[in-house]
Protein backbone atom coordinates (compact mmCIF):
# COMPACT_ATOMS: atom_id res chain seq x y z
CA UNK A 1 0.00 0.00 0.00
CA UNK A 2 1.68 3.47 -0.91
CA UNK A 3 2.62 6.22 1.84
CA UNK A 4 -0.15 8.28 2.64
CA UNK A 5 1.66 11.58 2.95
CA UNK A 6 0.32 12.85 5.68
CA UNK A 7 0.28 10.23 8.26
CA UNK A 8 3.19 9.87 10.76
CA UNK A 9 6.23 7.27 9.96
CA UNK A 10 5.40 3.89 11.00
CA UNK A 11 8.12 2.88 13.69
CA UNK A 12 9.57 -0.29 13.31
CA UNK A 13 12.36 -2.06 15.70
CA UNK A 14 14.33 -4.61 14.30
CA UNK A 15 15.58 -6.11 17.03
CA UNK A 16 18.76 -8.93 17.42
CA UNK A 17 22.17 -9.54 18.51
CA UNK A 18 24.68 -9.02 15.75
CA UNK A 19 26.46 -12.04 14.85
CA UNK A 20 29.58 -12.85 12.77
CA UNK A 21 28.84 -14.11 9.20
CA UNK A 22 30.07 -16.59 7.37
CA UNK A 23 32.29 -15.53 4.14
CA UNK A 24 29.51 -15.56 1.62
CA UNK A 25 26.41 -15.71 4.33
CA UNK A 26 23.62 -13.33 3.99
CA UNK A 27 23.64 -9.20 3.99
CA UNK A 28 20.35 -9.64 6.15
CA UNK A 29 22.10 -11.87 9.09
CA UNK A 30 21.97 -9.18 11.75
CA UNK A 31 19.19 -5.85 12.45
CA UNK A 32 21.28 -3.18 10.87
CA UNK A 33 21.89 -5.04 7.92
CA UNK A 34 18.23 -6.50 7.67
CA UNK A 35 17.36 -2.75 8.65
CA UNK A 36 19.58 -1.41 5.96
CA UNK A 37 18.25 -4.32 3.14
CA UNK A 38 14.59 -3.78 3.85
CA UNK A 39 15.26 0.47 3.34
CA UNK A 40 16.45 -0.63 -0.03
CA UNK A 41 13.32 -2.42 -0.73
CA UNK A 42 10.31 -0.12 0.50
CA UNK A 43 10.46 2.81 -1.79
CA UNK A 44 9.85 0.08 -4.52
CA UNK A 45 6.06 -0.21 -2.90
CA UNK A 46 5.99 3.49 -2.58
CA UNK A 47 6.81 3.54 1.46
CA UNK A 48 9.84 5.74 1.29
CA UNK A 49 12.46 4.41 4.36
CA UNK A 50 14.95 5.78 7.08
CA UNK A 51 17.19 3.77 9.40
CA UNK A 52 18.13 5.31 12.77
CA UNK A 53 20.44 2.38 14.35
CA UNK A 54 19.71 2.37 18.24
CA UNK A 55 23.97 2.75 18.30
CA UNK A 56 23.79 6.27 18.36
CA UNK A 57 21.68 6.43 21.16
CA UNK A 58 24.10 4.42 23.34
CA UNK A 59 25.34 6.59 26.94
CA UNK A 60 28.65 7.72 26.77
CA UNK A 61 31.89 5.30 28.03
CA UNK A 62 31.71 6.72 31.73
CA UNK A 63 28.09 5.74 32.51
CA UNK A 64 27.99 2.49 29.78
CA UNK A 65 31.38 1.06 31.24
CA UNK A 66 31.16 2.06 34.52
CA UNK A 67 31.66 -1.30 35.91
CA UNK A 68 33.70 -2.51 33.08
CA UNK A 69 34.33 -3.00 29.75
CA UNK A 70 33.10 -6.50 30.19
CA UNK A 71 30.41 -6.62 32.55
CA UNK A 72 26.91 -8.38 30.91
CA UNK A 73 24.74 -7.07 33.39
CA UNK A 74 25.37 -3.62 32.50
CA UNK A 75 25.21 -4.67 28.55
CA UNK A 76 21.75 -5.60 29.52
CA UNK A 77 20.57 -2.40 31.42
CA UNK A 78 22.94 0.35 30.99
CA UNK A 79 24.30 0.77 27.46
CA UNK A 80 20.88 1.97 25.51
CA UNK A 81 19.90 5.35 26.31
CA UNK A 82 16.05 4.58 25.55
CA UNK A 83 14.47 7.72 26.88
CA UNK A 84 16.64 9.54 24.33
CA UNK A 85 15.96 7.41 21.74
CA UNK A 86 12.21 7.61 22.88
CA UNK A 87 12.50 11.47 23.08
CA UNK A 88 14.27 12.73 20.37
CA UNK A 89 13.14 9.28 17.57
CA UNK A 90 9.67 7.45 18.34
CA UNK A 91 7.65 10.45 19.69
CA UNK A 92 8.77 12.96 17.60
CA UNK A 93 7.83 10.59 14.20
CA UNK A 94 4.59 8.93 15.80
CA UNK A 95 1.50 10.18 15.93
CA UNK A 96 1.28 13.60 16.60
CA UNK A 97 4.90 14.40 16.54
CA UNK A 98 6.69 16.97 14.78
CA UNK A 99 7.94 14.55 12.44
CA UNK A 100 11.61 15.39 12.84
CA UNK A 101 13.79 13.04 14.21
CA UNK A 102 17.63 13.66 15.83
CA UNK A 103 19.49 10.64 13.82
CA UNK A 104 22.39 9.94 16.72
CA UNK A 105 22.44 11.74 19.98
CA UNK A 106 26.20 10.33 21.26
CA UNK A 107 29.13 8.84 18.95
CA UNK A 108 30.24 5.76 20.61
CA UNK A 109 33.46 5.12 18.67
CA UNK A 110 35.12 8.66 19.44
CA UNK A 111 33.29 8.78 22.74
CA UNK A 112 31.29 12.56 22.15
CA UNK A 113 28.12 14.05 21.25
CA UNK A 114 27.14 13.24 17.86
CA UNK A 115 25.91 17.04 16.77
CA UNK A 116 23.77 15.41 14.42
CA UNK A 117 21.28 17.69 13.52
CA UNK A 118 17.31 16.84 12.90
CA UNK A 119 15.83 15.30 9.69
CA UNK A 120 12.51 15.05 8.81
CA UNK A 121 10.64 11.43 8.69
CA UNK A 122 9.30 10.56 5.66
CA UNK A 123 5.41 11.32 5.87
CA UNK A 124 4.02 8.06 5.68
CA UNK A 125 7.23 6.33 5.23
CA UNK A 126 9.20 3.90 7.67
CA UNK A 127 11.12 4.11 10.19
CA UNK A 128 13.59 1.67 10.75
CA UNK A 129 15.28 1.30 14.50
CA UNK A 130 17.78 -1.95 14.21
CA UNK A 131 19.71 -2.76 17.39
CA UNK A 132 20.34 -5.86 20.02
CA UNK A 133 18.16 -5.72 23.44
CA UNK A 134 15.18 -3.49 22.52
CA UNK A 135 11.86 -4.94 23.95
CA UNK A 136 10.77 -4.71 26.81
CA UNK A 137 12.24 -1.21 27.82
CA UNK A 138 8.85 1.22 26.93
CA UNK A 139 10.20 2.02 23.51
CA UNK A 140 6.57 2.96 21.16
CA UNK A 141 7.33 0.74 18.06
CA UNK A 142 4.51 0.48 15.93
CA UNK A 143 5.70 -2.67 14.91
CA UNK A 144 9.28 -5.04 15.68
CA UNK A 145 10.76 -7.51 14.42
CA UNK A 146 13.04 -10.21 16.20
CA UNK A 147 15.94 -11.91 14.81
CA UNK A 148 15.26 -15.14 16.98
CA UNK A 149 19.06 -16.93 17.27
CA UNK A 150 19.13 -19.78 19.81
CA UNK A 151 21.48 -19.62 22.84
CA UNK A 152 23.33 -22.44 21.39
CA UNK A 153 23.54 -21.13 17.89
CA UNK A 154 24.70 -17.50 19.63
CA UNK A 155 27.73 -19.29 21.23
CA UNK A 156 28.20 -20.67 17.99
CA UNK A 157 28.19 -17.37 15.78
CA UNK A 158 29.40 -14.46 18.36
CA UNK A 159 32.59 -12.86 17.62
CA UNK A 160 35.45 -14.16 20.35
CA UNK A 161 35.98 -10.57 21.42
CA UNK A 162 32.26 -10.36 22.08
CA UNK A 163 31.41 -13.28 23.86
CA UNK A 164 31.61 -11.72 27.08
CA UNK A 165 27.49 -10.75 26.01
CA UNK A 166 26.05 -13.77 26.04
CA UNK A 167 25.00 -13.50 29.07
CA UNK A 168 23.11 -10.52 28.42
CA UNK A 169 21.22 -12.37 25.89
CA UNK A 170 20.48 -15.25 27.79
CA UNK A 171 19.18 -12.73 30.45
CA UNK A 172 16.90 -11.41 27.55
CA UNK A 173 15.43 -14.60 26.58
CA UNK A 174 14.71 -15.50 29.98
CA UNK A 175 12.99 -11.95 31.52
CA UNK A 176 11.68 -10.68 28.38
CA UNK A 177 10.86 -13.10 25.78
CA UNK A 178 11.59 -11.01 22.63
CA UNK A 179 10.63 -13.57 20.29
CA UNK A 180 6.69 -13.70 22.16
CA UNK A 181 6.59 -9.45 22.03
CA UNK A 182 7.73 -9.19 18.38
CA UNK A 183 5.41 -9.21 15.46
CA UNK A 184 7.03 -10.65 13.47
CA UNK A 185 10.33 -13.44 14.29
CA UNK A 186 13.11 -14.21 11.25
CA UNK A 187 14.44 -17.45 12.60
CA UNK A 188 18.01 -17.26 12.52
CA UNK A 189 20.08 -20.32 13.73
CA UNK A 190 21.12 -21.07 10.12
CA UNK A 191 21.84 -18.01 8.43
CA UNK A 192 21.78 -19.44 5.00
CA UNK A 193 18.41 -20.23 5.90
CA UNK A 194 16.49 -18.04 7.84
CA UNK A 195 12.59 -18.53 8.08
CA UNK A 196 9.77 -15.96 8.98
CA UNK A 197 7.44 -16.60 11.23
CA UNK A 198 4.23 -13.99 11.22
CA UNK A 199 2.66 -13.03 14.76
CA UNK A 200 0.89 -10.79 16.88
CA UNK A 201 -0.99 -8.20 14.77
CA UNK A 202 -0.54 -10.51 11.81
CA UNK A 203 -1.55 -13.83 13.04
Amino acid sequence: MPADPGAAALRVGVDGPELAVPPGGPSTAGPGALADRLAELLPARSRPAVVVPSVGFYRPASLRLEHGRTDPDARYTDWLDAGALAREVLDRTGPGGSGDFLPALWDVRRDRAARAGYRRAPPGGVLLVPGPLLQGVGLAFDLVVHIRVSPAARRRRMAAAQSWELPAFDRYDEEVDPASLADAVVLADHPDRPALVLQGRFS
